[in-house]
């Protein structure tokens, strides 16, 4: 997924794209937030949690779908490269 968020730096407003894989969702109703983690710079990877409905998210972007059995992907964490990989969805 691709979630554009806006940053407010003074009284400048700009949106920031984050870009990775959805691994998680909690809860319900207006507090329901969703984990993207994405593999930065030098093999980082940095996790990122986002409101559903918060002012601050423009945007969300599904950009592709994955086949999986888990409703929780953390056991990604573990895993580097193309053992990362999540079968994609057929059509």
């Amino acid at each position: 997924v691709r979630v554009a968020v806006k940053i407010v730096e003074g009284d400048k407003q700009r949106i920031q794209n984050f870009e990775g894989m959805c691994i998680a969702r909690r809860g319900s109703g207006t507090g329901e937030t969703f984990m993207v983690r994405k593999i930065s710079a030098n093999s980082v990877g940095v996790e990122r949690i986002f409101p559903i409905y918060s002012d601050s998210i423009d945007e969300i972007v599904v950009v592709r779908r994955g086949v999986v059995r888990r409703a929780k992907l953390f056991y990604l964490r573990d895993r580097r490269g193309k053992a990362a990989k999540i079968r994609e969805l057929r059509k």
